[in-house]
């Protein structure tokens, strides 16, 4: 089995997951090793993700460290068995991995909570704001309107999302692109699915809300993530603590922006 030249974040994940439960187990890679028949660097490599293995050695392993909880087994099951190839992969020569790692982990999100400082989210913009975003880069644009499908589609999951005041004020591609583009987050807010609420300028209580974050909702509690983005691509997180922490900041956040945009439909006058 050989080394693979590029690891997803799914991969690295998976293999970060096996080395935390191997762990918690107290059982050496050696060990590990023998129960599942490879020899050598191998477990470093599968716990890197650098090496990939089957369905069966995945369980050899969960059950030797004696992991119980079904759900999680299953989830790790199913990354395993993945074969990471979405509509994504079409983007693969137009985007930075990191967009593509997130595209797939949006694929599979069962909710997806995100705050932003100075930008609309990405899953909330016109194809003009995202045109001005990205340089008017046909391919990136077109990746990003691909990404906004998962909204609409069925099985959407639900999307909260927090934007700062001063993201509404940016006047990125003038005037005609802004005012466009709040129209749209207005007709976004009425999916049934999709939450939005503004942090104001005038809140006075300080929320830690410098980094543009988005909570990453998986099947199971355990392997929920957060991508923390920055103007070089993006980093995944995942250990159960830091993510816990994301969680409380995202709610405390929540709490302290103005209630959901509610848009109600006018009635016809009699």
């Amino acid at each position: 089995m050989g080394l693979r030249p590029g690891i997803s974040e799914r991969q690295r994940r998976l293999g970060e997951e096996l080395r935390r439960v191997r762990d918690a187990a107290g059982r050496s890679a050696v060990e590990v090793g023998q129960a599942i028949g490879v020899k050598g660097p191998a477990i470093s490599h599968i716990e890197s993700g650098r090496m990939g293995l089957n369905i069966d050695r995945l369980n050899i392993w969960l059950n030797l460290c004696e992991v119980t909880d079904s759900g999680y087994r299953a989830a790790l099951s199913t990354m395993c068995g993945s074969s990471g190839k979405g509509w994504w992969v079409d983007f693969k020569h137009d985007v930075i991995s990191n967009a593509l790692d997130l595209a797939e982990a949006e694929a599979s999100a069962t909710a997806l909570d995100c705050y932003e400082t100075l930008l609309i989210p990405g899953l909330l913009q016109t194809k003009a704001y995202s045109e001005v975003m990205h340089g008017y880069n046909e391919r990136k644009v077109e990746f990003r309107h691909q990404r906004q499908a998962l909204l609409t589609g069925e099985d959407a999951p639900p999307l909260r999302a927090v934007i700062h005041e001063a993201a509404l004020h940016m006047m990125y591609g003038g005037p005609t692109v802004m005012r466009d583009q709040l129209n749209h987050l207005i007709e976004m807010s009425r999916l049934p699915n999709v939450t939005v609420q503004i942090l104001p300028f005038d809140c006075t209580t300080y929320a830690s809300n410098d980094t543009p974050f988005m909570l990453i909702r998986a099947s199971h509690s355990r392997l929920h993530a957060v991508l923390l983005e920055h103007p070089h691509g993006g980093m995944f997180i995942g250990d159960p603590e830091s993510v816990s922490k994301f969680d409380q900041k995202f709610d405390r956040i929540r709490g302290l922006a103005l209630p959901p945009l509610s848009v109600s439909t006018p009635t016809p006058s009699d």
